[in-house]
């Protein structure tokens, strides 16, 4: 990609910053790391505030980012080439002698595409080597650098830069929830996401072979080096990288057929400066981590997470967020926090997990307590269910054998239905709190369509059982279950509420 166009395009990206509504990516990974880019250049041009008081200043008021544009005219064209013989834009040159031999298809490129990192899986589906266009490769290339997961390279380390080279080490935002604050245009974001700093942060990673930092080499693991601002961090080379240009699909537009994929920079990273968008959640082991991407916790149910963040005004984001002044007369919430991690098994990537919350300044407190009281009730009722299974289970199969009691059980098992239908409700409750409605007046409504929907999930696992003595006895078994359970005295307040309302009514 010629670095003319590169820079070109990012130049009117910035001019036109106010009035587009959202970025090209073609998953929530990709998204993220091309905002993480345009911060880097946001700082590497000087485009920064320079205090909270400042942040602030420039969140209401939409302070300009031309500035940004005019510093991106003003630098090479050769510094923006994705092809660069010498400097290829965000990639290690000193792997070129070794492409040819060593490289493989586009696949490894794309994280969802590439497969296990472990050595000794079955890669030979990296050998197909279509090409992938060069905006989608630039794209695929940026998420790499922050969401890279560890493993082992598919590259030789005797045959190419040194041992160490096959060492993938976590990206940055590997492993953890990264949470963006999302504005109603793209300016609107950048400036939302943008770290105040007194500090000149305009050390800027364009390729590994020139520039004021001094990379790493791969004959030994070397130490995490320090991080010479902002720009450095959220342009940090996390992988080693290299692609080959190939003609185009139309024969025009330049295209990546090959690529070459080893160990990047590691970076010491401070929690406090670094880490200014993790929610801290504790383990159960009493660890305290940024949250993480879980394969059976879906992540909407962690929101009262993140609302507590901003009210408790945690630090970094958070405490900007929750000293924004409520807009009086809005007909709308301002903004959204976007939350984007990499779900992995191991060193396998199996895909991203993401949610939307609405956010409006000043209502962090209401939108936590309905995040809360809408979690709990949800978790009370999926616990409903799993009784109520049991309840159907335990007449079902009266002398079940140890081995055969999971599947037994999951036949009435309506939990994972409830679940998924659940994610609607919950975010109609937040987006009517985040609007103003009172957490209150929007608890009944949201009460009654979870159990409604629980019921009817129910009743369809239990429509399976035959119409006879036993099979009437289990369904009525199994209803009786769920409907105590849901309202013991275990049950939140919001559930027993609502039936202490209804039987009042009746």
């Amino acid at each position: 990609m010629d670095g003319e166009v590169v820079q070109q395009d990012l130049t009117e990206l910035f001019a036109q910053a106010d009035q587009l509504t959202d970025i090209d990516g073609d998953t929530p990974g990709e998204k993220a790391a091309l905002v993480e880019f345009l911060l880097a250049l946001c700082y590497a041009s000087g485009t920064y505030p320079t205090s909270a008081e400042e942040w602030q200043d420039w969140v209401q008021e939409g302070h300009p980012l031309d500035a940004v544009s005019s510093w991106l005219a003003e630098q090479p064209d050769d510094d923006w080439n994705l092809f660069h013989p010498e400097r290829p834009l965000g990639q290690n040159s000193l792997l070129a002698p070794f492409i040819e031999e060593h490289g493989t298809g586009t696949a490894q490129l794309v994280i969802e595409h590439a497969g296990d990192y472990n050595q000794f899986a079955d890669h030979h589906h990296l050998d197909h080597s279509k090409p992938l266009p060069a905006a989608r490769a630039f794209r695929a290339m940026l998420t790499q650098h922050v969401f890279g997961l560890s493993g082992r390279a598919r590259i030789s380390g005797k045959a190419t830069l040194g041992p160490t080279i096959t060492y993938l080490a976590n990206g940055r935002l590997g492993g953890r929830i990264r949470v963006l604050a999302v504005g109603q245009t793209l300016g609107h974001t950048l400036r939302l996401n943008l770290v105040p700093t007194s500090d000149d942060p305009r050390v800027l990673n364009l390729t590994w072979t020139e520039g004021p930092i001094e990379r790493r080499g791969f004959e030994a693991k070397p130490p995490p080096r320090p991080v010479r601002g902002y720009a450095d961090l959220h342009s940090s080379l996390g992988r080693s990288v290299l692609m080959r240009p190939a003609p185009g699909l139309d024969g025009e537009q330049a295209a990546v057929d090959r690529v070459l994929i080893g160990a990047g920079e590691l970076l010491e990273l401070d929690t406090q400066l670094h880490l200014q968008d993790a929610v801290m959640t504790e383990t159960r082991t009493g660890e305290t981590k940024p949250l993480w991407p879980s394969p059976t916790r879906d992540l909407w149910r962690e929101a009262h997470a993140l609302y507590a963040a901003v009210k408790e005004e945690s630090g970094g984001l958070y405490a900007r967020l929750a000293k924004l002044p409520r807009e009086r007369g809005a007909d709308r919430h301002p903004f959204d926090l976007l939350a984007v991690g990499l779900l992995s098994n191991k060193t396998t990537p199996i895909g991203w997990v993401t949610s939307v919350f609405p956010f409006a300044p000043g209502q962090a407190p209401a939108l936590y307590q309905a995040s809360l009281r809408g979690s709990e009730v949800a978790e009370h009722i999926a616990r409903s269910l799993d009784r109520a299974a049991y309840a159907a289970w335990a007449i079902t199969y009266p002398n079940p054998k140890p081995s055969d009691k999971k599947a037994q059980l999951a036949r009435f098992d309506a939990r994972g239905e409830q679940w998924k239908a659940t994610e609607e409700p919950f975010h109609t409750l937040l987006l009517d709190v985040a609007e103003g409605a009172m957490v209150t007046d929007c608890m009944p409504g949201y009460v009654e369509w979870l159990v409604q929907m629980a019921r009817e999930f129910l009743d369809a696992r239990l429509d399976s059982l035959p119409k006879n003595g036993p099979g009437l006895r289990a369904r009525a078994a199994a209803r009786r279950s769920f409907e105590a359970e849901l309202t013991s005295s275990r049950a939140p307040a919001d559930l027993t509420a609502l039936t202490a309302h209804k039987n009042g009514g009746a």
